[in-house]
C-alpha cells in the first residue's frame, strides 16, 4: 500500500514534469458539447488582468490530470466513455459552484477568481466524484507551475525574507509554504480524504518556522514540523501515511544518485601568496553563484553566468587576481538585469564571510554560517579589543545571547554598491599585521553599532537586538559617523555641528578655526555663521586700522578643512553662511568662482545666504536694500520677522544721515547676483532666516544664525554653544503594505526604537570641544529622517510629478513626525524633560504644524501651504502637555548619501537622477539599474539585451525609447524632467509636520536666470525654510562601449563608442552648469549621512 502511494507519485511527477508536446492530446471539451448545463459568467485573474472564463476550461484542466494519471499506469485506453463522463460531471460540479457564489455577490454580479481558487473547486468537484487519484494527479500537475499555491504571493514574500530553507544537496532556497501545501494535499488524497486541512496546515508550518528565529531551517526538521502538525490536529492516519513516505524516499536516496559534473574549460593553475599551486576546479564558483542565485529572477541561465565569470581567467592566476576578477565579472552583468545587483553583491559576500569567518563555501554549507557568525563573534569582540579599535565594555555585555540574534540570510537583501560600500569604507579592519583583514561582515558590523549606542544601559541587550533588526532588515540606519565610530574607544556618533563666530579675532581663530578643526577630526559636517564679523574697511579702535572683512577668514577656514580631514576616511567639510546685509556679500557670492584672485577664493567650502524675509518682500516689490558693517548693527544679526524689520528700517534711517555706513542697492538686482552665481557654482545655497526662527520650537532661548553644512538642522547657537544633531534616517519603502498604503504600525514600531537610539547618542557620544557638549546635553536635539521617496512611490505606482506624489509626501511626513513626537514625549516621561524644555513652544502647546499661522503673522501675507492633517493629534497634545519632550528637535530630513546605498534604497527625498547611470564614490564607479523598471518592463515583455542597450544609449532616458508605454515614461521620469512646481510643494508639505528643516535639492534641466527666480520664490512663498544644491545637467555620460543598437532606431549600428555622433553635445550653458563634485552624476554630499 505505502510502495504503491510511493512509486505511484513518483511517475505521475515525471509525467506531470513531461513537456505537453511529448504526451498524447485529447479534444476533451468537445465531451460537453452534448451535456447542456447552465454557464456560469465568471471573471478570471490570470496575472496580465481580467478575462472572461470558459467551462472548456476545467474540462482541459480535468482532463489533463486524467491524462497524466492514465500515462503514469500505463493505460493506452485514455479517452474512454467513462473518463469522458467524469470529466463532464466534475465540470458541472464546477459550474454549479460558482453560479451559487455568484448569487452571492451584490447585483448577481460575475465572481472574480483566480488560478488557484478555481483549481481548488475543480479539485473539490473531482473529489466529489470519488476521483481522489485524480484530484492528486492535478496537484502535481500544478506544483510544477510557477506561484502554485493557496498562500498569497505577499506573505510569501514576507516569509522567505525572513527564513530559508536548506535542501538535503545544501542549497538554499526562499521559504515557499505552497510547496508545504502541496505535500500535505498529496498526503491526504493519497488516503482518499478532502485536502482541504492542508492550507491551514501550511500555514501553522510556517508560523513554526519562522518561530524558531532561524535564518536558515533544513528540509528534514520543516518535514517533522509538518508530522508533528498533523498529529496536533488529529490526522494521525495522514501523519502514519507521511512518516512512511519519508521513510521510502530515504531509502531510495541512500541508494546512490547523480553526482554533479564539474565543467573545466581549461586546466587552471592558481597561484598562493606563499608561491605554491593548486588546480582550481571550479567548484567553489558553482556553489557562488548557487547561493547568489536564491530567489533572484535572473535572465541568464547558471551556464552562462559561469561563463561570463570565468571572462579572464588563465593559468597561473594568483588568487587574490581570481578573486577580483570574478567579482568584476559579477558586477559587469549589473546592466543586464535588475537582480544582478544582489547576485553581485553575493558573489562579494561569500568572499566577505571567508576572509572573516573562515567559512569556506567550497567546505560549508549554507546552514554553518549562522554558526560561524556566532563564533566569529566573540573571537572579534576580543581581537577588536585587543587591538584598540572596539570599546572594551562591549565584551561585559551578554555576547552569547546577543550571538543567537545574527541573522546572516539578512545580507541576501544587499545590493553589490551597498557591500562593497561597506566592505571598502565601514567594516573594522586589523591593520596591525602584515596583510590588514577585515574583523567584520555586515552582521557583525550592525551589531557591534547597535552595542555601541545601548551598551551603557540596564539590561542592553533587548535594546541592542531592537536596533540590530531595524538595521538588517532595512528599516533604518543611522548616519555614517554612527556607523563609523559606534562602540569604538572614540565613539564621535555625531553628524554635524553649528556654531557662530563673534566679532573678536579670539572668536574667529577659536570658534572659526581651532575648535572646527577637532569637530572635522572627528568626522563632522560643519556649519556655521560668520555674519557678526565686521565687514571691509570697518574701524579697528584696538590698532586704529581698517579691517579686511571677513573674507580672509574664510579662507582660512576653507584650508583648514582641507588639512584637517574627517576621522581619516573623508575630506572635511563646511559651509559659511552670511547674512544677505553684510557689506561684504557681493564678494561672498564670488567665493566658488574659479577666476579672479585666488587668495579670496574657497574652493573647497560650500557657502549659503541667510536671507530675511525683508530683503524677500522688498526685491518682489523692487525696492533697495541697504548692506552694513555687522560691528555697526550688532542687534540685526539676532532679530528676526518684524523686530528685524523695525530696527533694519531704523539703521537705513540712521545710514542716511551718516550716523552708521551703509551701501544702498537694488533687491532685485542683489537677488540676480545671487542666482547668477548659484547657477554658475552652485553657491552660495539659498535659506530663510525668519520662517527658521519664528518656526523654532526653541525660541525662548536664542537664535538661531544658521543652518548646518546639508541646510537640514535649524538649532540655535551662541558663544558657549556649539549646536549638534545627532542624526538617522527610516526607510520609508520598507513601510509600505502590498497595497502601497503605509504600514502605521511597523512606521511606529521602528520610530520608537529609533527615537530612543538617537536619544542615545547624546549620553555615548564623544564630544570634541566643551561648547558642544553643553549644547547638546542641554538641549537634546536629535534629526530623524527619512529616504526611500522615489523607491516608495515606484511601489505605488505613482509618478514624482504628480499631485498624488505630493499627497502621499503629506501623508507620510504627518504619520512620521506624529509618531516620532509622540516617542519623545513617551521618553520624556520615563527620562526626563531635557532641561531647557520650559518656555518653549512644546511647552506652550504649538506644534510645529501649529507655527505655519505665526510664520504668517509675522510675514503679513500667507503660506501657500494646506493646512490639513489626517491623523488625531490630540493624543500626542496631550502626552507633551502632561509629559513633555525628550529632545528639543526631534525630526530632520538629511542627504542619505552612503547610507542609502548601503540600505539598498533611493537617496533622501529626492527624485531619481537617472534609470541607467554611472555612481561615483570613495569606493569607486558603480552601474545603477532602476530594478523598478525593469521589473515593469519584463511586465510588458520589453526587457531584454536590445533595451538594456537603449537605456544606456540614451543616458538612461526613456522619452526616446519607442516602444516604452507612455505610463512608464511618466511613472519613471528622472530629476530634470520632474517639474520643479512637484519638488518644492512636496517639500512644503513635509515642512509643514518638521520642526527643523529638509535637504532639498532643486534640480532644473535647462536652466535660466527667470525660471531660477520662480523657482526660489516658490520655496520661500510655501514656507520652506531651506533649500540646498541647485542641480543641473553636467556634461558626463554612461560609457557606452559596449552598446549595440539595431535597426530602426534612427541610431548607428554597432559600437556607439566609435561613432562620433553618439557622443551627446552640451550647450554653452549645459557646460557651464553647476560642477561641483557633490552634483556630478548624480553625486551627492557625504558629510552627514
Amino acid at each position: 500500500m505505502r510502495n504503491t502511494i510511493f512509486d505511484e507519485d513518483k511517475l505521475l511527477t515525471k509525467v506531470a514534469e513531461t513537456p505537453s508536446e511529448n504526451k498524447p492530446r485529447f479534444d476533451w471539451a468537445e465531451a460537453l458539447d452534448d451535456n447542456r448545463f447552465e454557464i456560469p459568467k465568471v471573471r478570471i485573474a490570470d496575472g496580465a488582468g481580467d478575462r472572461d472564463f470558459h467551462i472548456a476550461e476545467v474540462a482541459e484542466v480535468i482532463g489533463e490530470a486524467l491524462t497524466n494519471l492514465m500515462i503514469s499506469r500505463e493505460e493506452n485506453d485514455i479517452y474512454t466513455q467513462q473518463n469522458r463522463e467524469l470529466v463532464v460531471e466534475s465540470a458541472r460540479i464546477v459550474a454549479d459552484r460558482l453560479i451559487e457564489r455568484m448569487a452571492e455577490e451584490e447585483g448577481g454580479v460575475a465572481p472574480r477568481l483566480s488560478f488557484e481558487e478555481l483549481h481548488r473547486l475543480i479539485e473539490k468537484a473531482l473529489v466529489e466524484n470519488d476521483a481522489y487519484d485524480v484530484a492528486k494527479s492535478l496537484v502535481i500537475s500544478r506544483s510544477n507551475e510557477t506561484g502554485y499555491g493557496s498562500m498569497d504571493s505577499n506573505r510569501n514574500e514576507i516569509e522567505s525574507s525572513q527564513i530559508r530553507l536548506i535542501r538535503r544537496s545544501g542549497q538554499v532556497v526562499p521559504w515557499n509554504s505552497s510547496k508545504i501545501e502541496v505535500a500535505v494535499r498529496k498526503a491526504f488524497l493519497s488516503l482518499r480524504l478532502d485536502s482541504e486541512p492542508a492550507v491551514k496546515i501550511a500555514r501553522k508550518v510556517t508560523q513554526s518556522a519562522l518561530g524558531t528565529g532561524q535564518a536558515f531551517i533544513n528540509i528534514e526538521d520543516v518535514q517533522d514540523i509538518v508530522q508533528e502538525e498533523l498529529m496536533k490536529q488529529g490526522f494521525f492516519k495522514v501523519a502514519e501515511s507521511y512518516i512512511l513516505y519519508r521513510a521510502r524516499r530515504r531509502i531510495e536516496r541512500e541508494s546512490g544518485g547523480p553526482v554533479e559534473e564539474v565543467k573545466q574549460d581549461s586546466m587552471i593553475v592558481v597561484q598562493k601568496k606563499d608561491g605554491t599551486t593548486y588546480f582550481w576546479d571550479g567548484i567553489d564558483l558553482k556553489k557562488r553563484i548557487s547561493f547568489a542565485s536564491i530567489g533572484l529572477d535572473l535572465c541568464l541561465s547558471s551556464e552562462i553566468i559561469e561563463e561570463n565569470l570565468r571572462r579572464s581567467v588563465f593559468s597561473e592566476i594568483s588568487e587574490e587576481d581570481l578573486r577580483k576578477t570574478i567579482i568584476l565579472n559579477a558586477k559587469t552583468l549589473i546592466e543586464r538585469d535588475g537582480d544582478f545587483a544582489k547576485f553581485a553583491a553575493r558573489i562579494l559576500l561569500t568572499y566577505v564571510y571567508e576572509e572573516v569567518l573562515g567559512w569556506n563555501i567550497a567546505e560549508n554549507s549554507i546552514e554553518e554560517l549562522k554558526t560561524f557568525h556566532a563564533k566569529g563573534f566573540k573571537n572579534y569582540l576580543k581581537r577588536g579589543v585587543e587591538i584598540k579599535r572596539l570599546d572594551a565594555s562591549l565584551l561585559k555585555l551578554d555576547v552569547d545571547k546577543l550571538s543567537k540574534a545574527i541573522d546572516p540570510s539578512a545580507d541576501l537583501d544587499f545590493d553589490y554598491l551597498g557591500i562593497q560600500t561597506l566592505f571598502d569604507r565601514y567594516l573594522v579592519v586589523d591593520k596591525t599585521s602584515e596583510s590588514p583583514v577585515r574583523l567584520e561582515t555586515p552582521q557583525l558590523f550592525w551589531m557591534r553599532v547597535a552595542m555601541g549606542v545601548f551598551a551603557r544601559d540596564d539590561q542592553p541587550e533587548e535594546q541592542i537586538i531592537s536596533l540590530y533588526n531595524l538595521y538588517k532588515s532595512r528599516r533604518f540606519c543611522s548616519s555614517t559617523p554612527t556607523l563609523f565610530n559606534s562602540g569604538t574607544p572614540h565613539s564621535q556618533l555625531s553628524s554635524c555641528y553649528l556654531y557662530k563666530v563673534d566679532d573678536t579675532i579670539e572668536s574667529i581663530m577659536y570658534r572659526g578655526i581651532a575648535e572646527n578643526a577637532f569637530l572635522s577630526k572627528w568626522a563632522g559636517g560643519l556649519g556655521g555663521s560668520w555674519t557678526s564679523v565686521r565687514g571691509t574697511g570697518s574701524h579697528i579702535a584696538g590698532t586704529n586700522g581698517e579691517s579686511q572683512g571677513v573674507i580672509p577668514f574664510l579662507k582660512m577656514h576653507n584650508d583648514q578643512l582641507c588639512a584637517v580631514n574627517q576621522g581619516g576616511k573623508r575630506k572635511g567639510s563646511g559651509c559659511a553662511y552670511l547674512e544677505s546685509w553684510h557689506c561684504d556679500l557681493t564678494e561672498f557670492l564670488e567665493l566658488r568662482k574659479n577666476t579672479g584672485d585666488d587668495r579670496r577664493r574657497t574652493h573647497d567650502m560650500n557657502t549659503a545666504n541667510w536671507i530675511p524675509d525683508l530683503f524677500m518682500k522688498r526685491m518682489e516689490s523692487r525696492e533697495k536694500w541697504t548692506l552694513f558693517r555687522s560691528n555697526e548693527v550688532p542687534e540685526l544679526h539676532d532679530l528676526y520677522g518684524k523686530a528685524f524689520e523695525e530696527k533694519y528700517v531704523e539703521y537705513e534711517a540712521k545710514a542716511e544721515k551718516g550716523e552708521v555706513w551703509g551701501h544702498t542697492i537694488q533687491a532685485i538686482e542683489l537677488w540676480k547676483q545671487m542666482l547668477k552665481m548659484l547657477f554658475e557654482t552652485g553657491h552660495p545655497w539659498i535659506t530663510f532666516k525668519d520662517t527658521c526662527n519664528i518656526r523654532s520650537p526653541q525660541d525662548h532661548v536664542g537664535v538661531i544664525h544658521s543652518s548646518n553644512l546639508c541646510t537640514e538642522i535649524t538649532l540655535n547657537t551662541g558663544a558657549d554653544e556649539t549646536a549638534v544633531c545627532n542624526l538617522g534616517s527610516v526607510v520609508l519603502d520598507s513601510h509600505l503594505q502590498s497595497d502601497g498604503s503605509l504600514d502605521h504600525e511597523k512606521l511606529r514600531d521602528t520610530i520608537r526604537i529609533a527615537v530612543r537610539a538617537l536619544d542615545n547618542v547624546i549620553d555615548v557620544n564623544f564630544y570634541p570641544t566643551d561648547a558642544a557638549k553643553t549644547s547638546n546635553m542641554r538641549h537634546r536635539p536629535i534629526g530623524m529622517g527619512v529616504m526611500g521617496l522615489q523607491n516608495a512611490l515606484f511601489a505605488k505606482n505613482i509618478s514624482f510629478a504628480s499631485q498624488e506624489a505630493v499627497e502621499f509626501n503629506d501623508e507620510f511626513m504627518e504619520a512620521i513626525c506624529y509618531y516620532a513626537y509622540e516617542a519623545s514625549s513617551d521618553l520624556a516621561k520615563e527620562r526626563g524633560t531635557y532641561s531647557s524644555y520650559r518656555g518653549s513652544k512644546w511647552d506652550r502647546g504649538i506644534l510645529p504644524q501649529d507655527s505655519i499661522k505665526m510664520l504668517e503673522e509675522e510675514r503679513g501675507e500667507p503660506i501657500d501651504v494646506s493646512k490639513e492633517s489626517k491623523m488625531d493629534w490630540s493624543v500626542v497634545r496631550e502626552k507633551i502637555a502632561k509629559h513633555g519632550m525628550r529632545n528639543s528637535n526631534v525630526i530632520a530630513i538629511a542627504p542619505t548619501a552612503t547610507i542609502s546605498n548601503i540600505m539598498g534604497s533611493s537617496p533622501c527625498i529626492e527624485p531619481t537622477y537617472k534609470n541607467l547611470f554611472v555612481k561615483s564614490n570613495l569606493s569607486g564607479d558603480f552601474m545603477v539599474l532602476n530594478r523598478y523598471l525593469v521589473e515593469d518592463l519584463k511586465k510588458e515583455g520589453l526587457w531584454g539585451r536590445e533595451m538594456s542597450d537603449q537605456l544606456k544609449y540614451f543616458d538612461g532616458e526613456l522619452a526616446s525609447i519607442d516602444q516604452v508605454p507612455d505610463w512608464i515614461k511618466k511613472k519613471y521620469l528622472t530629476a530634470f524632467d520632474v517639474s520643479y512646481e512637484f519638488v518644492i510643494a512636496s517639500a512644503a508639505r513635509r515642512q509643514k509636520w518638521i520642526d527643523q528643516s529638509q535637504s532639498v535639492n532643486l534640480f532644473l534641466g535647462t536652466p535660466d536666470l527667470k525660471s531660477l527666480s520662480h523657482m526660489y520664490r516658490a520655496a520661500w512663498r510655501q514656507g520652506l525654510k531651506t533649500t540646498y544644491y541647485l542641480r543641473t545637467l553636467g556634461a558626463s555620460n554612461i560609457e557606452k562601449a559596449t552598446v549595440s543598437m539595431s535597426q530602426g532606431q534612427g541610431k548607428p549600428l554597432g559600437n556607439v563608442a566609435d561613432a562620433p555622433s553618439a557622443k551627446k553635445e552640451y550647450t554653452e550653458a549645459e557646460q557651464k552648469a553647476c560642477s561641483i563634485e557633490a552634483m556630478m552624476n548624480g553625486e551627492e554630499c557625504e558629510a552627514c549621512q
